[in-house]
């Protein structure tokens, strides 16, 4: 009888689903980040427990349900704190982001519901070898990355980065450009760059697609697979790039490098601000001055008050209509492109 697996979505990279591969447990010693493995349901089986596939489709699982996955490490200030170094002799561990992001959970909050739990069955091998994510990314010549970009960073998770690029992409599209959506470190999951698609991006790329589960990861390895990335978006000759840069520079995902990298390119900085005084702390750190502020700070009128006010930008409520207005004023004053007139949709 053929074994059913669940292919979390840090596979989508790999033929796993396609050719065939055995399971069998490694020695701790040949364990490390990027390692395809697999992992079984174990309880407690919450109501939603459910892995995120390579399609980015949730699939609901039942204990005893097996989930092809990789190991990384998660470091979320907002949700869940983990690594696969931390999982003990017994196997057990969690799925860290929902998608086969495996490693035992050190700290999580309060407000995120239970991860699903499972138990290393044994890595993934093909010929006695082991399978890891680094085994699929393909091997490009160098090129120089020239895209005009529109950088994304915010003070935080869930400060609203994700809903600013999907209305920076929808607008880019009216005017009739190429676009090309990426996150450049974070934590593996589809979603997240699924919805630059859905916004009209005509291609979308993160980290996973170099073969890291996340961006933590020692800063000079960050750098090569940050090359790596940015030569695969250069291919694609982008007219623009809305580039997302996970978490905040100041956490341990690589943005603070991510940013120094691609300074050059970068035609316009938006800033996603979860407080309005967490504006000040991250443009004082890192050096940088925003051209507009949005994100969970700007959602109602006084919080764009307070943000101009200490900040001394303008504060957008994205997508409301009266903010895209000003959004393809800033956006057209910003980019090496001529003016379009074309109306909203």
């Amino acid at each position: 009888m053929t074994t059913k697996y669940f292919f979390g979505s840090l596979t989508r990279i790999s033929d796993l689903q396609s050719r065939p591969f055995t399971v069998e447990p490694l020695p701790r010693s040949q364990w490390a980040t990027g390692d395809y493995v697999v992992g079984r349901i174990v309880p407690p089986v919450h109501l939603h427990c459910a892995v995120e596939l390579a399609t980015g489709r949730m699939a609901e699982l039942l204990e005893g349900d097996l989930v092809v996955g990789a190991f990384g490490v998660r470091r979320a200030t907002l949700e869940a704190v983990g690594d696969w170094q931390s999982i003990a002799p017994d196997g057990r561990m969690e799925d860290l982001t929902e998608a086969g992001f495996f490693g035992r959970v050190t700290s999580q909050s309060f407000f995120q519901p239970a991860l699903p739990s499972l138990v290393y069955e044994g890595h993934v091998l093909r010929q006695g070898q082991k399978v890891c994510m680094q085994d699929f990314v393909p091997a490009l010549p160098s090129r120089s990355y020239t895209c005009p970009t529109i950088l994304i960073i915010g003070t935080s998770m869930s400060a609203g980065k994700s809903t600013a690029a999907r209305s920076i992409i929808h607008v880019l599209k009216q005017m009739g450009l190429k676009v090309v959506g990426a996150k450049l470190t974070g934590a593996g999951r589809y979603h997240d760059i699924l919805t630059m698609s859905d916004a009209g991006a005509d291609r979308v790329f993160d980290f996973v697609d170099v073969g890291l589960p996340s961006s933590v990861v020692p800063p000079d390895d960050f750098r090569v697979s940050l090359h790596q990335l940015l030569t695969m978006i250069a291919a694609e000759n982008p007219e623009v790039v809305v580039a997302e840069v996970g978490a905040s520079p100041f956490e341990p995902y690589n943005g603070s490098i991510a940013l120094e990298e691609l300074r050059e390119q970068v035609h316009c900085t938006v800033l996603c601000a979860s407080d309005p005084y967490a504006v000040i702390g991250v443009t004082q750190a890192f050096g940088v001055q925003p051209d507009f502020i949005t994100g969970a700070a700007t959602s109602t009128s006084a919080g764009v008050q307070l943000v101009e006010t200490l900040a001394k930008v303008p504060a957008l409520t994205l997508p409301a209509e009266e903010s895209l207005t000003k959004l393809i004023t800033i956006l057209q004053a910003k980019l090496p492109l001529p003016s379009r007139e074309y109306q909203l949709i």
